[in-house]
């Protein structure tokens, strides 16, 4: 604006007060124009900020906290009784973590083992992730050898097996373990409820605003946002719907949303989970832990 002043004095020294008056009219012009730029990139800056600080309130969750967090009924505190497979779904969500965060990796795949359920679990770091249950099951990856492919950890994880000797690999108490992170971290609190035989320890959900953001995040994952190619997808988002399906949870996920939105978010969730793992697990930019994860699902 300072260049269009100076030119206007120049113009107007030079070709009279015809010109100038020409000239003062684009300069009133102008400025309207600049004001509702400044204005805009005003807006996207404070846009750019509000989702910063949407990022930075949302805490920070971990595949199994999110997949039981899920599973939680919020009121009573507990996941439904008839669910007999978010169990496996929280272990596969513990191998899935640890390879997110470059612990562990998937054998290179050879002309005698290409399929992804023949690849072993190899161990790229023992360093300590400060989850208890993520550093409990490197030290059991560490100490076991050979090598165990995913399917055969889940199943160790879980305690389904019939070796009596692999029986020390089973992780106990997972779900009250990972519920008492979420208590840590506000997202549920503890009670005890008495079922006539037996008293039960539950936990509520207090924080029903960071569930919420979790739902919608994932519910948006499959509509707004949805890009088809789960390659462009996030990584924990993809891992989740995969682990949600197979813990049986979709449905806590869907249920709140009007019937067209749940007819698109059903189906293209089925379109996801009915790709070829060994194909999807071959491309540049895939995560083949969970590939690897949801092959060991439909092999069960």
């Amino acid at each position: 604006m300072r260049a269009v002043a100076s030119a206007l004095q120049e113009v107007q020294k030079v070709s009279g007060p015809e010109v100038g008056a020409r000239m003062s009219t684009l300069t009133r012009r102008l400025r309207p124009l600049d004001g509702s730029q400044d204005k805009r990139a005003e807006a996207d800056e404070q846009a750019r900020d509000e989702a910063d600080d949407e990022d930075c309130k949302a805490l920070r969750l971990t595949l199994m906290e999110e997949v039981l967090l899920l599973g939680l009924k919020d009121k009573e505190g507990y996941t439904s009784f008839w669910n007999d497979c978010i169990s496996s779904g929280l272990r596969g969500g513990i191998l899935i973590e640890l390879a997110l965060r470059g612990r562990v990796q998937l054998e290179p795949a050879t002309l005698r083992k290409k399929r992804l359920i023949d690849r072993k679990v190899l161990l790229k770091s023992d360093t300590p992730t400060g989850d208890i249950l993520l550093d409990e099951t490197l030290k059991l990856m560490k100490a076991t050898e050979p090598a165990e492919t995913v399917q055969t950890w889940i199943e160790l994880l879980t305690g389904e097996t019939w070796n009596p000797f692999k029986l020390q690999f089973q992780l106990r108490n997972v779900r009250e373990r990972i519920a008492k992170n979420l208590v840590e971290k506000g997202i549920l609190t503890t009670e005890k409820q008495n079922f006539l035989l037996f008293d039960m320890t539950t936990h509520p959900v207090t924080n029903t605003t960071e569930k919420q953001r979790l739902i919608r995040k994932m519910q948006d994952s499959v509509l707004d946002r949805w890009v088809k190619d789960p390659h462009r997808m996030d990584k924990r988002t993809l891992a989740l719907l995969v682990l949600a399906h197979h813990s049986d949870i979709l449905e806590n996920i869907f249920s709140s949303l009007a019937d067209d939105k749940y007819e698109v978010a059903t189906s293209r969730c089925k379109e996801l989970l009915e790709l070829d793992p060994e194909v999807e697990a071959s491309k540049p930019t895939a995560t083949e832990m969970i590939w690897a994860v949801m092959t060991a699902f439909n092999k069960s």
